[in-house]
């Protein structure tokens, strides 16, 4: 029996090692445009748990990881941005205001399945206009939830967080070792 984290996502590998180095990663094929929820919450749940269902399809005999990580900012879902205009449409709406991460987690054998989300607030300070339109222009906010990376250049706007940390970057590992000791 092998651990499987349905993610390509290089900070969840990281993360994942926390738990164990003892572990393999199979991406899902998920359309993640087709998955609906009625919160911010729900829907990285229920992204999370098609993560880790789609895997565990093609490998019954394993333990599957899904996650999924949603920003909510007043009730509006940001995902990854599309554009430097959609990162700096998120940014500018965090700019000044408190959000939650959303992290959905759900763990599979066969068709056994748990889930849960793990939502932390985080307080931003005001960002300046010229820092926003800098951090555009680099890579870092491209391929993450709200545009930005909390480990990175946005840990320069962070005044605070409530919750978990590990959460605000994809990967609650307090949550995740809970659910797969329930598989042991």
């Amino acid at each position: 029996m092998a651990l499987i984290l349905a993610s390509g996502s290089p900070r969840r590998r990281e993360l994942m090692a926390l738990i164990t180095p003892d572990y393999t990663v199979i991406t899902s094929d998920v359309d993640e445009g087709k998955i609906a929820a009625d919160t911010p919450a729900h829907l990285a749940q229920n992204l999370a748990s098609a993560k880790a269902r789609a895997v565990a399809k093609l490998r019954p005999g394993d333990i599957v990881c899904g996650f999924d990580t949603v920003v909510d900012c007043g009730g509006e879902v940001f995902g990854k941005p599309k554009d430097e205009a959609d990162a700096l449409r998120m940014l500018r709406a965090l700019s000044g205001r408190t959000h939650k991460v959303h992290t959905g987690v759900c763990v599979c054998k066969g068709s056994r399945a748990a889930a849960t989300v793990e939502t932390t607030l985080v307080h931003f300070s005001p960002i300046a206009e010229d820092d926003l339109r800098a951090y555009v222009r680099t890579p870092e906010p491209y391929d993450k939830a709200g545009a930005y990376a909390i480990q990175g250049h946005a840990a320069l706007w962070c005044a605070g967080i409530e919750g978990c940390y590990y959460n605000i970057m994809g990967l609650p590992v307090h949550r995740a070792a809970q659910l797969l000791r329930e598989f042991a």
